[in-house]
């Protein structure tokens, strides 16, 4: 999927210096529209203004779901570089394309996962009248990878887990990256990386084993739960820093929520528009090539849309913004 702000703001991820982790924190999410009038909004959580990347995870879009009434979604061929995206359902299916000739339908329990690597340009579609609910993010490659080979893999066999719980019955568990619980996906990562679909089928209470080297965020997908004794909702993202080797997991009935971890970025990062750069240059470049058609970036044969257009650069050098803040133990954070 496409950040399809017009006027997007640059969002520097400063490298993470470990000693003291920062306070857990509520990350609220912001509604953002993608595209026109009628377009689809989305659930932003990532990155945020006091956290801006939780591991290697830079960005986190929640959607849906839509109705059958809703127009599809429909994201035409646009430019990413130096990042990967990480397409989950939870309902309804879409088509990607990319510039490198991969094509594959996710659907609820697959993983549609693109490599940019230098630059590639993908699509994306879902079909009239089927609604869809889902969650798109992106994983910033290491400044070592961030020019590999673009490429694209879909994955059906994710290992699937049934963890057992102090109360209520076990949790469904899907490795969607990385390795968690003994088992580990089969998709590639190019940083110390976890992402894991946790669903329960009724009231229950879980401890949850965690990597102390790891920083953690759980985002809420439906219902309410609590983590760590605090109560979130529905597109609450809870940030719990790092050093801890469990935390325990409360619903109080069905609810799905998403564990997103990894090592935390020793790396400054520049986001803009769909580019993860390391510095105001890097953008300009990626930028320019882009409007320029130069080969770079490909395209996606087949696709009849219009390109998306960069929007403009603001007129001053990108530059970095502040990192993260420690608020106060056990304190909210809105947008």
């Amino acid at each position: 999927m496409s950040n399809l702000d017009t006027a997007p703001v640059e969002s520097t991820c400063p490298a993470v210096a470990l000693g003291t982790s920062p306070a857990p924190v509520t990350l609220s999410p912001r509604e953002v529209p993608l595209g026109g009038p009628r377009a689809m909004a989305v659930r932003r959580t990532l990155p945020h203004r006091d956290i801006r990347t939780i591991g290697a995870w830079c960005f986190v879009d929640d959607y849906g779901p839509t109705t059958p009434a809703d127009p599809p979604m429909a994201v035409p061929p646009h430019p990413h570089c130096g990042l990967q995206t990480v397409t989950w359902l939870l309902s309804g299916s879409v088509a990607h394309r990319d510039s490198t000739g991969g094509a594959g339908t996710v659907r609820p329990g697959e993983l549609n996962l693109m490599t940019s690597g230098w630059g590639i340009t993908h699509s994306e579609y879902s079909a009239q009248g089927t609604p869809v609910r889902g969650v798109q993010m992106w994983v910033a490659l290491p400044d070592q990878s961030r020019h590999v080979q673009p490429g694209f893999a879909h994955h059906d066999d994710l290992p699937r887990l049934n963890l057992a719980t102090v109360d209520g019955p076990d949790l469904d568990a899907v490795v969607i990256l990385g390795s968690f619980a003994g088992a580990t996906s089969p998709a590639r990562c190019y940083s110390p990386l976890v992402g894991v679909e946790l669903t329960a089928t009724g009231a229950s209470e879980a401890v949850l084993a965690l990597d102390p080297a790891f920083e953690y965020g759980i985002l809420v997908l439906d219902d309410p739960v609590s983590v760590a004794g605090e109560s979130l909702q529905p597109g609450d993202l809870r940030y719990l820093g790092w050093g801890a080797d469990t935390v325990t997991l409360r619903t109080t009935g069905p609810a799905t929520v998403l564990l997103l971890g990894g090592e935390p970025m020793a790396e400054d990062l520049l986001m803009w528009w769909n580019f993860v750069g390391r510095n105001h240059d890097d953008i300009v470049s990626a930028r320019a090539d882009w409007e320029s058609g130069a080969a770079r970036f490909g395209e996606v044969v087949g696709d009849p849309a219009e390109r998306l257009r960069a929007p403009i650069l603001p007129n001053a050098t990108l530059r970095p913004r502040p990192g993260r803040r420690l608020p106060p133990p056990g304190g909210n954070s809105t947008t």
